[in-house]
């Protein structure tokens, strides 16, 4: 098609020129693509990016490509394109030379995202993908309620905007400053996907901040060796990518908070040097592991707090803020309208059991923090690299029992 395009230049798509010859009609045609070309086309552009997302997750971050099969099916391509979305933000520290070319490809991924949430994505496999799921969304919606589901451009920006973290590997300063970020990446992930399903609770949200929150500082914890004693540039594991989220760099940084380092006693020169045997390190990450299991705690009795018709037992401290306004949707005044005479409680469990799947990354986030106990909280043993085969098991049992 495309040849004979060029090779009749100024015509109109499809056009048809007619010429009357007496009673009888010649008729002159130009070739280029009809729609129905132009649909196969794309629906073979969508399906070789579909194709390309799910490997890359599939190989850099296993635990996300096993919990997908519990995301609701309209939500799953949605799903997918984020977490690509995700590897690929934190893969730019390894496959790029220096700090502003680093910084040239977040602004990338900035117009990316501002491109395909207009309906108008590059030739890019990622935004390809995550641009087709945005205008089914849209368009699933539209068809169910008259309104087109909203997404939060502001969360997009704000997981790409965290990521310049990872260009130098700046200590974080505080363990409050660890928690922000991961609240700006992990757990904007889960209220992306929360709104693809489409789902808008405060409660819900509430708890996706909590297991964003673990899944996130777990993620760091597991980075910490590969930041730390970083392997050959352009190397990049599965292990980076998939939960650390820390670029490796040819120097080596210690990711810990400096606030929780001091109070153990623990000195960045002496991780260098001794590895696992440096004084105070064990407590750090002790400390650290403590703080991300005590957010899987507070979610885990959120969860029970409504079962027994009580409240959450505290705010939601992000409420408020760009993406966490909370006007009902036309689609949840018609489902609280079916619920009348339910109390609170019993409508905001519901909320959460409908977005069950998203939270899932609960599930491998307390496997890990398990398997660190075990080691004794030394970060650098090499069982914590490994992947766990029992992660199918559980989430099914996780998932059927809607708990973690």
């Amino acid at each position: 098609m495309s040849a004979a395009k060029k090779a009749l230049p100024g015509r109109g798509v499809s056009s048809i020129q007619i010429f009357r010859q007496g009673p009888q009609f010649t008729q002159r045609r130009t070739f280029s693509q009809s729609p129905t070309c132009r649909s196969a086309a794309r629906d073979g552009e969508v399906e070789s990016a579909r194709k390309y997302c799910m490997d890359l997750v599939r190989k850099y971050d296993r635990s996300s490509y096993v919990l997908s099969t519990f995301i609701p099916p309209q939500s799953q391509s949605f799903y997918l394109a984020l977490q690509a979305l995700n590897i690929s933000l934190s893969m730019i520290p390894d496959t790029t030379s220096s700090h502003t070319i680093g910084l040239m490809r977040l602004q990338f991924w900035r117009d990316t995202i501002s491109r395909t949430l207009s309906g108008s994505p590059p030739k890019e496999p990622v935004a390809i993908f995550l641009g087709a799921a945005i205008e089914d969304l849209r368009a699933r919606t539209t068809q169910h309620s008259g309104q087109a589901a909203r997404l939060s451009k502001g969360w997009f920006l704000r997981m790409i905007n965290a990521r310049e973290r990872s260009l130098t590997n700046t200590p974080y300063t505080t363990i409050a400053e660890l928690e922000s970020y991961a609240e700006n990446t992990y757990s904007t992930l889960l209220y992306l996907t929360l709104s693809s399903l489409p789902l808008t609770s405060l409660t819900v949200d509430h708890v996706a901040s909590h297991v964003g929150k673990a899944a996130g500082i777990a993620a760091v914890l597991r980075g910490l060796p590969l930041v730390a004693f970083p392997p050959p540039p352009n190397h990049h594991t599965n292990q980076t990518a998939a939960l650390g989220g820390q670029g490796t760099q040819q120097q080596g940084a210690i990711t810990l908070p400096l606030d929780v380092m001091a109070q153990a006693g623990v000195k960045e020169e002496d991780i260098f040097r001794q590895g696992a045997a440096a004084p105070g390190l064990k407590d750090a990450v002790f400390a650290v592991a403590t703080r991300a299991n005590d957010h899987l705690i507070t979610a885990r009795q959120m969860l029970k707090n409504l079962r027994a018709g009580q409240d959450v037992g505290h705010e939601f401290e992000h409420e408020g803020e760009e993406g966490h306004e909370y006007a009902a949707a036309p689609s949840q005044q018609h489902t609280s309208e079916k619920n009348q005479g339910q109390s609170p409680y019993e409508l905001q469990l519901k909320e959460v059991e409908r977005g069950f799947g998203v939270l899932m990354p609960a599930i491998p986030t307390q496997m890990w923090l398990d398997k660190l106990e075990k080691v004794d909280f030394d970060i650098f043993n090499t069982n914590l690299l490994r992947s766990d085969w029992k992660l199918p098991w559980k989430a099914y049992l996780a998932h059927r029992s809607q708990s973690f």
